[in-house]
């Protein structure tokens, strides 16, 4: 909205025109634009910029764009940037800048084997080379039966990779249930960590999951990259106070960082390949 200055430019103008018959319209005009636009903000400043091409070419004046920064940022006023005009500067950070969508992912998911294996205390309960473009199709052929709440959740919009498990199992919630996953790539020949040795400690009964995480690590090209967890989640048909009964699919995501495909093919390829 344009401030009260501006309507008091626009009374001087008419006033100055009505007046002063010996300058011209633009002239008077010009010298009054050039004593009231000092006096607004960058939103206004902006805003006159669009009411017509006289306007523009004075607001283009960087004095003026000097006046809306020293008000934002009185500090860069004593030292301006080298080759940033205020202009350009307000333009530029005085409004959040929306995200930039990555550019394609210079990996993909048929470059992609998954080793996921499974532990209940010594026991190994599950172990499975899994490759990526399975995990993308996930769960197709769901068992009968499948809890309302666990169903809402495969079919929900969020990105996740799963994969369904043959044969099913139980596990005892009495005994320490541990995930590890490691990733190979074919495009380089080399193998990254996932998830070492993390428990599953805690089951959501409500939903039929049973969740370990762990944090990524990642390449030394990538230092200030830290605290994302992958998540590792079991399905399940059933619970009681004592197991986990019919484990039907192990789901992997990293909902912390990544929530489409090409997301989570840039977050694994700044892992710490070996």
């Amino acid at each position: 909205m344009i401030c009260f200055f501006f309507y008091y430019a626009v009374s001087l103008l008419f006033f100055a025109v009505e007046h002063q018959s010996t300058m011209t319209k633009d002239l008077i005009s010009g010298e009054v634009l050039k004593a009231v636009f000092p006096l607004l903000d960058g939103e206004d400043l902006v805003s006159c910029m669009l009411v017509c091409h006289q306007w523009r070419d004075i607001a283009r004046d960087d004095y003026f764009w000097k006046c809306v920064c020293s008000k934002r940022w009185p500090s860069i006023c004593k030292r301006p940037p080298p080759s940033l005009s205020y202009h350009k500067l307000f333009v530029t950070f005085s409004r959040s800048q929306p995200p930039q969508p990555l550019p394609p992912s210079r990996l993909s998911f048929d470059d992609l084997e998954f080793y996921i294996d499974l532990w209940s205390e010594q026991r190994l309960v599950f172990s499975e080379a899994v490759s990526g473009t399975a995990l993308l199709r996930g769960i197709k052929n769901p068992p009968p039966g499948i809890p309302d709440a666990l169903k809402v959740h495969l079919d929900s919009d969020d990105y996740k990779m799963t994969m369904q498990v043959e044969p099913r199992f139980s596990l005892s919630l009495g005994r320490m249930i541990t995930v590890s996953i490691l990733v190979s790539r074919k495009d380089t020949n080399q193998i990254a960590r996932i998830v070492n040795q993390s428990h599953f400690g805690y089951v959501d009964g409500n939903a039929f999951r049973a969740l370990a995480y762990d944090y990524l690590n990642f390449a030394p090209g990538h230092p200030f990259v830290s605290g994302i967890r992958a998540w590792v989640s079991l399905l399940f048909m059933a619970n009681n106070a004592l197991r986990i009964t019919d484990v039907f699919g192990i789901e992997i995501d990293f909902c912390d960082a990544a929530s489409s495909e090409n997301e989570v093919l840039w977050l694994l390829d700044m892992l710490d390949w070996k």
